[in-house]
């Protein structure tokens, strides 16, 4: 049962059985979200929007676009506030969940998917796999015949969209880390917080320290995968283990690189050095299967631009120009592996969530919604 709030929204909680795991035993479901509608009308067009870890079901923009007469479902997988565990092809089962609720029980014509933040390559790869099967279960694990059969959205906005999971981890992974056992093990010759090193940063100084950060992911990938046999070969499915230092990509220190209006020396936590050294963070704590469904580069299939060759349905690209962790070539890229006929890209005022200036969210809504009406 919904409850109306002072705008004018009802808010009706969603719960649904996941067709994986279905049911907890103590009755909650695991796929659950909140669907937002202005209060006396039945929408015609339906927003989802889903997260690979961060609780989505009240969505900043949720009450915005009901306003303008849409419904919008804040939608989350089993994985909210889970990502050590998180898996592509489970994830995107129970996206499904909620995009099929949207046609056959809320009973919209058109669906909207929304990519936001994180939830931009998570939900390209559910509709690239809604068009064309193409996930792999992660190393190990078995087919999911629940992911063949999946509803397609019917226009698509990215929001301050990541461009692929893998590769902005690897771009925020310290490349100085010289030992993953020992926080502390640093190169300093690679450290971008010694201040003799930079900012700003020589170009020599950047081509070392990005191949040092691929560097770093590849072997913690074959770390993973000598790891994931022995486990196996003891018994066990998988394990858990830590990787520190992930706020350390040089645009964080310097803003001359990939220009934008971001504040310099900002990440998503503050002062990125700080950040760098604390326990919080994406990617931190990880299973074997998770590392390499999420955070590899040579195996995750959460990398954006093979699944965007298959994203034909009309496509809007919000960019904001104070975001702080999406930067100009994240938003270019994105654009530039779409395969839709129909694209749009805009660059707004406004932080990676658009809590600043006063107004931002009422003019991102007011762009989307206008988009929307012109093809729905």
């Amino acid at each position: 049962m919904g409850v109306t709030s002072g705008f004018g929204i009802n808010r009706q909680f969603v719960g649904l059985p996941s067709p994986i795991v279905g049911r907890s035993g103590a009755g909650g479901h695991p796929c659950q979200g909140i669907w937002h509608t202005p209060v006396g009308t039945k929408p015609t067009v339906g927003f989802i929007a889903t997260h690979y870890n961060v609780d989505f079901s009240e969505h900043y923009l949720a009450e915005y676009l009901a306003e303008r007469g849409f419904g919008f479902l804040g939608w989350n997988t089993r994985f909210r506030g889970a990502e050590r565990t998180f898996l592509l092809d489970h994830a995107v089962a129970e996206i499904g969940v909620g995009v099929r609720w949207l046609k056959e029980v809320a009973g919209v014509d058109t669906v909207v998917i929304v990519g936001n933040s994180g939830g931009g390559s998570l939900m390209g790869a559910y509709q690239s796999q809604s068009v064309e099967p193409n996930i792999e279960p992660t190393v190990g694990a078995r087919p999911l015949g629940c992911i063949d059969d999946l509803v397609s959205g019917d226009l698509f906005v990215f929001v301050s969209a990541h461009p692929g999971r893998p590769e902005i981890f690897t771009n925020w992974m310290d490349g100085a880390v010289s030992d993953e056992n020992d926080p502390l093990a640093i190169d300093p010759e690679l450290d971008i917080y010694k201040p003799s090193n930079g900012p700003p940063f020589t170009a020599e100084f950047l081509g070392r320290y990005r191949a040092a950060q691929v560097a770093r992911n590849h072997r913690i990938t074959k770390w993973a995968k000598a790891e994931l046999q022995r486990c196996q070969a003891a018994g066990f499915s998988d394990r858990l283990f830590t990787t520190h230092r992930v706020w350390a990509d040089p645009r964080f220190v310097d803003p001359t690189i990939d220009a934008n209006q971001r504040t310099p020396n900002t990440c998503y936590l503050g002062d990125p050095q700080r950040a760098n050294s604390s326990i919080h963070g994406v990617g931190l704590v990880s299973s074997l299967r998770t590392w390499l469904s999420m955070w590899s580069l040579a195996d995750s299939q959460c990398q954006a631009a093979p699944h965007l060759a298959r994203l034909k349905v009309p496509t809007l690209l919000i960019d904001a120009d104070g975001d702080s962790g999406v930067f100009p070539s994240d938003s270019l890229a994105i654009m530039a592996a779409v395969a839709a006929t129909d694209t749009t890209m805009i660059t707004m005022r406004g932080d990676h969530y658009f809590r600043e200036p006063t107004g931002a969210r009422d003019e991102v809504a007011d762009v989307i919604a206008n988009w929307v009406a012109d093809r729905s």
